[in-house]
């Protein structure tokens, strides 16, 4: 099986948590934000040549496949200059568009910072990147994942706001500790969500654009459900951490995804919610708009066996 790119996300500690990592102490040398320099000076020709290989073979596979709000957003904001973008510049760029901005972090951090972060309109990135034998799987996203996977889509102004809308749900969030419905809000949509196009489906969430694997996969397999996007099932939904999707749910446009996150009270949701049984990631109910029913076919054996 073609094994997939970076998958662990934030929001940090609970995905962390289910991926069997933890979220460390503020290392020495970080601002009390988290945050640290790039040090773009410091990265190796090598380094610079991954991302490149990366970023090549990525965009030749998303041909036909990425949305058309992330293609717009490689074009504008140069991600196809050679090497490692240098986040001052990016940001630059990003920031005249839709007033984000890109800051390096240590690792995975605190839910609170992370989600302190998105509703300053401040993107965290990982600043390492992976070594040329971890080209298809690396269990913790790297510099390619959250520039490459995520970046584009903030500059899409609707996209934009409802990163903003989720860093501050996710606030409420922590203070109702209803953390784990949310993060399946956020793995469903911003890493592995599919949106309806005049082409057809298209690819949206980070976690399968920057996956040579599961950008094939979760368009082309017949195994996955395909599944009308809707905002209480899809905070049912447990996902996979360990293989590609059962089932993928998709909109019909970002409006649709602020519409739902910006404009819902989540107070009661949560409540509802609790009293609700979870749903398998494989799960088909009666309310369910099914484009396509997989037929989980898939040998989901998990990426760490």
């Amino acid at each position: 099986m073609q094994l997939s790119t970076a998958k662990i996300v934030s929001p940090a500690t609970k995905i962390a948590h289910d991926m069997g990592l933890t979220v460390t102490d503020r290392p020495p040398g970080t601002a009390p934000d988290w945050t640290i320099p790039q040090d773009w000076a410091g990265y190796s020709a090598r380094e610079h040549t991954v991302w490149d290989l990366l970023f090549a073979r990525q965009t030749d596979m998303l041909k036909g496949r990425a949305s058309e709000a992330f293609r717009r957003g490689v074009e504008h904001l140069r991600l196809s200059d050679r090497g490692i973008p240098n986040f001052e510049e990016l940001s630059e760029r990003l920031s005249k568009r839709t007033g984000w901005r890109v800051v390096a972090v240590p690792g995975l951090v605190p839910d609170d910072v992370f989600f302190e972060h998105l509703a300053h309109r401040r993107f965290v990135a990982g600043r390492f990147i992976r070594k040329p034998e971890q080209l298809d799987y690396l269990q913790e996203p790297d510099v390619f994942h959250d520039l490459f996977g995520h970046v584009p889509l903030l500059s899409d102004p609707v996209f934009a706001d409802y990163m903003q809308a989720y860093g501050l749900g996710g606030l409420k969030a922590l203070r109702l500790n209803a953390l784990e419905k949310l993060a399946r809000l956020y793995w469903y949509t911003v890493e592995f969500g599919l949106i309806a196009e005049p082409g057809g489906l298209r690819l949206y969430g980070a976690g399968i654009l920057s996956s040579f694997g599961e950008s094939q996969f979760a368009l082309d397999d017949s195994s996955p459900h395909r599944v009308k996007f809707d905002l209480m099932r899809v905070m049912r939904t447990r996902y996979r951490i360990d293989d590609y999707q059962q089932t993928y749910f998709v909109i019909d446009n970002f409006e649709e995804l602020l519409h739902q996150t910006r404009d819902a009270d989540f107070t009661p949701l949560y409540a509802q919610l609790g009293k609700l049984p979870d749903l398998a990631p494989d799960a088909v109910i009666g309310s369910d708009l099914i484009l396509s029913r997989g037929t989980q076919n898939h040998a989901y054996r998990g990426k760490f066996q």
